[in-house]
């Protein structure tokens, strides 16, 4: 059967939609797996970083050995492998509940490993594409995973409260369809010929290049600067501004997400000039930081974290344009740098952010520089003031790859 090129745009844009579904969904079960199998929110909380641990590992791996794998035949297998790790988390905790957790670890490490493969191979597979406006494909294709965290977000709350929490695990299986989709539209896909490094050692060779190497820096604090926001957006507007819950959630949250899916949209139709909206995506959320660590007003707070994710928007795709702007022949293992670059930046940097917060809080030092405040609300306050180096140093790192890589493209 002939494989049309025309499907492998879409099958990619619906990769990456879907992709929302591995990242967000987890999360918002947490509550029910607390009280349904008496899991601790430690080891919940613990899932998360096997996520984000099981991606940069796949990440590392095509760094260094991408020369060993098939691509084609990995791109297809990647939805199913999402499909298999649903199945599992979904309905192996229903049949054998005293080992839920075991089966939700298991779970976890499959699709994240799955995940970790379309960060890696969905955007090389666009830009290899012939295409008339190759930034704006690549700014959709991100566009859609944000767009995708609104719909995972809204369908599943509106799930659980009308079919009860109970039914979980049909939600998980009702998603997993969209994984089987995909496999079938990269089944009948022209899967562009990708390049890789002949072994590992031109991998290591990689960072020898200062574009890429100011490129893996700059997704890097992208990564951070992304997801911190949408991780402690919901916690520091209940705990600090005292937001009710529910409205931080719905006006904080789900408003980063659509921002951050605004934000690519609008590039994929009327944007140019890619190093320069990094510029100003990097400065424009370092402000959004430092406004949200210092305002008072919970009107102005939400505000700044809603608006953050507008300025975060074009961070991640952002850098992976501009490195295929200033290295044409980027092959699999340069994305797969950039894909551990932004990974390790959105592990590190929220984490970072919770530590400072619990030090600050349990220090007693908002007595002294903040009566007015509580521990917890100064605690907050100084891990989004701290978050805020994150984006700042972005914005210099972003001059010196405009820099360097205009040096390059004039060479």
């Amino acid at each position: 059967m002939r494989k049309s090129p025309a499907l492998t745009r879409y099958a990619c844009y619906i990769s990456n939609a879907s992709m929302a579904a591995i990242f967000v969904l987890p999360p918002l079960l947490f509550t029910t797996f607390h009280e349904l199998y008496g899991i601790s929110y430690t080891l919940l909380g613990l899932l998360v970083l096997i996520n984000f641990c099981s991606q940069l590992a796949i990440d590392l791996v095509f760094s260094f050995y991408s020369h060993k794998f098939n691509i084609r035949r990995t791109v297809c297998l990647m939805p199913l492998l999402s499909l298999t790790g649903f199945v599992v988390y979904a309905a192996l905790p229903m049949f054998f509940p005293r080992a839920a957790y075991g089966f939700l670890v298991a779970g976890t490490v499959i699709f994240s490993c799955s995940g970790g493969l379309a960060e890696v191979l969905i955007s090389p597979v666009i830009a290899a594409l012939p295409s008339d406006d190759p930034e704006r494909d690549m700014s959709l294709a991100h566009s859609l995973y944000a767009w995708g965290v609104v719909l995972v977000t809204l369908v599943s709350t509106g799930f659980l409260q009308l079919f009860g929490r109970e039914r979980w695990y049909v939600l998980v299986l009702l998603w997993a369809v969209f994984f089987l989709a995909d496999f079938l539209l990269f089944f009948f896909s022209e899967i562009p010929a990708l390049e890789t490094p002949k072994n590992g050692a031109g991998t290591a060779g990689l960072l020898k290049n200062p574009v890429l190497f100011l490129c893996v820096v700059c997704i890097f604090l992208g990564g951070a600067s992304e997801n911190t926001m949408s991780q402690w957006c919901s916690g520091y507007l209940e705990s600090a501004l005292g937001v009710p819950k529910i409205w931080g959630d719905v006006f904080g949250v789900a408003l980063f997400a659509l921002m951050l899916g605004l934000g690519r949209t609008l590039y994929s139709k009327f944007g140019r000039n890619v190093s320069r909206v990094l510029l100003l995506g990097f400065a424009g959320a370092g402000v959004c930081y430092l406004t949200a660590a210092l305002a008072r007003d919970p009107i102005a707070g939400l505000l700044a974290c809603a608006f953050t994710g507008l300025c975060v928007s074009m961070l991640w795709p952002g850098t992976l344009i501009c490195m295929a702007e200033y290295i044409p022949r980027a092959n699999v293992a340069a994305y797969a740098l950039l894909a551990a670059g932004g990974d390790l930046g959105s592990s590190i940097a929220p984490q970072l952010v919770g530590s400072i917060t619990d030090a600050v809080a349990a220090s007693g030092a908002a007595a002294a520089f903040a009566p007015d405040l509580t521990p917890e609300q100064a605690g907050f306050k100084a891990g989004m003031l701290a978050a805020a180096l994150f984006p700042l140093a972005g914005a210099l790192v972003t001059l010196a790859l405009r820099r360097v890589g205009k040096k390059v493209s004039a060479v």
